[in-house]
């Protein structure tokens, strides 16, 4: 599993018109070749009185998988242009799909490499970026005396505290990214002069938003 990576917010939609066509960009989380595939495909059978419906996908950690697709459009003009906007955003697993209504104005093959990279440039704007973190779930447990400076030690630090629990003791449940855990435990061992006690929760991704 990738220590963190980048993919869409949100499955979405944006439209823009270019000299009358009309370019449908749609953009969703794909985990595998045949999520993307399905994905196309549903895309087709929707707007199936369209000119074109133009793709391209990324797959996997190192990208393994790359498709793009033209559709009927001169050759190399929709489906590798919309990859490299992909590629340029260093997005994984996310598939997209131009959906293209013609307006009567031809465009030219310059024209079309604008029309379908802006297409899928101007979406992900839209619908936004997020860096998913392999995070580690550290269940830190103290005395109601020290709970206090803990609280506002973790407050005013990068760690992500998710939730706090009271019982005989406090429970403060934080969220450390995979290579912070050492550090995480150094801090707060130094903070509470040893007198904490420590549980693993489970490993997940949590989402953090990249500015547009």
């Amino acid at each position: 599993m990738l220590n963190s990576y980048r993919t869409i917010k949100e499955n979405g939609i944006h439209e823009i018109v270019i000299r009358k066509s009309r370019f449908i960009c749609h953009l969703q989380r794909t985990e595998s070749e045949e999520d993307a595939l399905a994905f196309i495909e549903s895309v087709k059978k929707e707007h199936w009185k369209a000119t074109h419906n133009c793709s391209a996908y990324l797959i996997g950690e190192r990208d393994e998988i790359q498709r793009a697709h033209d559709d009927g459009e001169p050759s190399g003009t929709a489906g590798v242009p919309m990859l490299e906007v992909l590629k340029k955003n260093e997005l994984k697993d996310v598939t997209a799909v131009v959906t293209r209504y013609f307006g009567g104005i031809k465009l030219g093959a310059g024209g079309l490499i604008r029309a379908y990279s802006g297409s899928v440039s101007e979406a992900l704007k839209e619908i936004g970026i997020v860096e998913r973190r392999l995070q580690q779930e550290i269940r830190l447990t103290v005395a109601y005396p020290l709970s206090g400076k803990l609280e506002n030690s973790l407050r005013e630090s990068e760690y992500t505290l998710k939730d706090t629990e009271y019982t005989d003791k406090v429970t403060f449940v934080c969220l450390v990214d995979e290579e912070d855990i050492n550090r995480f435990k150094d801090e707060t061992t130094d903070w509470l002069s040893a007198q904490g006690e420590y549980a693993l929760g489970e490993k997940r991704y949590t989402e953090y938003p990249l500015p547009s």
